[in-house]
């Protein structure tokens, strides 16, 4: 089943991430972390499907997504990025692989965070992020999304790590399995994975090589 829905606001979160406030259809619910393929009510895009999650929590009034614009592509994410207070988006059922199944280490790289910022809100709000780490990789600080947010939910310990910013403070270069044995250290948790395809397959590897059981592992790409 498909929904049209009415953009409410937009906002810039980074200088290439956009946040879409839209309407919630009536009796719609999601699980923290799923996603819905997104198209816009606009002649010639009805057709051009694209996953994107929910960063609003399902209690909420209204759905919240955060969408990496390409401007230079000419396509969805960049006629997002046009889009105004008044304009419509069709939305399907919910769906998506990741959930949250126990304390453990959320790894994301870039715009892969999205799955889980539902996810840490949900359980900031249930007082029960305690224990948890997020280690989350981007090019440069100016593409961390909700640094600010992060940093400051109570009980989530956050690493922050950049690939193209050399004097950064921030740790440097990409998440190796050097890297997950210093900063993850125990391989018995669950692991939350969601990034680039390449990156994805990378840790895979990496905490697989490290002990990490394959049960005890989520992937999102």
């Amino acid at each position: 089943m498909s929904f049209t829905v009415k953009v409410l606001s937009t906002a810039e979160v980074t200088h290439d991430v956009r946040r879409l406030t839209v309407e919630k259809p009536k009796g719609y619910e999601f699980v923290p972390g799923q996603a819905t393929d997104v198209a816009i009510d606009k002649e010639g895009w009805h057709d051009e499907k694209r996953p994107f999650t929910f960063t609003s929590l399902n209690q909420w009034p209204e759905l919240e997504f955060f969408i990496k614009i390409y401007p230079d592509h000419e396509g969805v994410t960049q006629q997002i990025g046009l889009l105004q207070a008044g304009d419509r988006l069709i939305i399907d059922e919910p769906w998506g692989a990741i959930c949250y199944k126990g304390r453990g280490c959320f790894i994301a790289g870039g715009a892969g965070i999205t799955p889980f910022i539902a996810i840490i809100r949900d359980l900031q709000q249930k007082g029960e992020l305690a224990g948890n780490q997020l280690i989350f990789s981007n090019k440069t600080e100016r593409d961390i999304i909700l640094r600010d947010e992060f940093e400051s939910a109570h009980g989530l310990e956050c690493v922050f790590t950049v690939t193209d910013q050399q004097k950064s403070q921030l740790s440097q270069g990409k998440i190796d399995q050097d890297f997950l044995k210093r900063v993850a250290q125990d391989f018995s948790q669950e692991f939350y994975v969601c990034g680039p395809n390449e990156m994805v397959e990378d840790i895979a590897r990496h905490l697989k090589a490290l002990g990490a059981k394959p049960d005890a592992v989520t992937f999102e790409t």
